[in-house]
C-alpha cells in the first residue's frame, strides 16, 4: 500500500525578528559602553600624566638644579651675576643677533613685561643672564619653597621645568625697580601652588651667587586679568585695580600666577619690598 502524502506545513516561529533586533541593539550598547571605558581610562591615565607625573619630574628637577647652583657658587667667587660670555664670530662673518623671547600665554604666565614699560634687566653686577638659563634660588620659608629662577617666561624652557621665571625687561635682584617673576599654581612642580597662603610681613628671600636678598611681603592682589601689565611696571600698581600697589620707586618683588586654581583665567599677585 502507498503511504499517504502529506503536505509540508512550514512552521512560524514568532518574535525571533524581534529578538535579533535586541541582540543587536544590546551588541552596539556593549561597544559604547567599552568605547566609552577606554576613553575613560585613558583620559584618567592623562590626567594622571599631568597632574602626578609632571610635578614630581619637575619637583626633582628643580631641586637637583638648585644643588647645581650652590655647588657652582662655592667654587666661585661671590659677586651677583656671572658674566656671560658672548660668542665670537666666525671670520668674515657677522655676529648672529638673537630675537628675545616673547612672553608665552599660559596656566601660570602674567602680564607681559615687555608691555608693562619694565625697567632695566641688568643685575647688580650690570649684566643679564642668558635667556631661559637659571641664576638664582628662590626662597620662601612661609610655604617651604626652595626653586630655582631661570631667565625669561618661556613655557616649556622655563616654567614647565618646576622653576620661577624672570620677567624680560623688569629688575634683577637687590636692584632698584621691579624683580618680577611667574609661576605654575598647577603641575609642572606647582611651585607657587600655596601663594595665595602669603600675608603681609612674610619674608621672600633670593639667593644669587653668594649674595642674599630679602623682600618683605607688603601687598596681595587677589585677582586681576592677564593683561594687567601694571603689576609688573617698575613701581607696580594694577591699572585694573589702582587700589593696589605703590606710587613710589624702590627696589621690589613681584610673584605671579594663575587663579583661581586649574584655571589661567585671573592672575594673583604678590608684591614685596626689599629688606634694607
Amino acid at each position: 500500500m502507498v503511504p499517504p502524502v502529506r503536505d509540508h506545513i512550514p512552521v512560524v516561529v514568532q518574535g525571533s525578528g524581534r529578538r535579533g533586533r535586541r541582540a543587536g541593539l544590546a551588541g552596539v550598547l556593549w561597544a559604547a559602553a567599552e568605547l566609552a571605558v577606554t576613553v575613560g581610562v585613558v583620559v584618567l591615565l592623562l590626567v594622571v600624566h599631568e597632574v602626578w607625573w609632571t610635578n614630581r619630574q619637575a619637583s626633582a628637577g628643580a631641586r637637583e638644579e638648585v644643588r647645581a647652583l650652590e655647588r657652582g657658587w662655592e667654587e666661585a667667587p661671590a659677586g651677583g651675576i656671572p658674566p656671560v660670555a658672548e660668542p665670537q664670530p666666525q671670520s668674515g662673518t657677522e655676529p648672529e643677533s638673537k630675537p628675545e623671547a616673547e612672553p608665552e600665554a599660559g596656566r601660570s604666565v602674567a602680564p607681559a613685561a615687555a608691555e608693562a614699560g619694565a625697567g632695566p634687566s641688568s643685575g647688580p653686577a650690570g649684566r643679564a643672564p642668558v635667556r631661559d638659563q637659571s641664576y638664582a634660588v628662590l626662597r620662601i620659608p612661609r610655604l617651604g619653597l626652595v626653586v630655582p629662577v631661570a631667565q625669561g617666561i618661556d613655557k616649556k624652557a622655563v616654567l614647565d621645568k618646576g622653576y620661577a621665571g624672570h620677567y624680560p625687561g623688569t629688575a634683577q635682584p637687590g636692584a632698584e625697580g621691579n624683580f618680577a617673576l611667574a609661576g605654575h599654581r598647577n603641575t609642572h612642580g606647582e611651585p607657587f601652588r600655596y601663594l595665595n597662603r602669603l600675608r603681609a610681613g612674610d619674608e621672600v628671600t633670593v639667593d644669587v651667587r653668594g649674595q642674599r636678598y630679602t623682600y618683605v611681603v607688603g601687598q596681595i592682589l587677589p585677582e586681576t586679568t592677564e593683561r594687567d601689565t601694571g603689576v609688573v611696571a617698575p613701581v607696580p600698581r594694577s591699572v585694573v585695580k589702582p587700589e593696589y600697589g605703590y606710587s613710589a620707586p624702590g627696589a621690589y618683588v613681584t610673584l605671579t600666577t594663575c587663579t583661581p586654581e586649574y584655571t589661567s583665567k585671573y592672575r594673583l599677585v604678590v608684591w614685596g619690598t626689599l629688606k634694607r
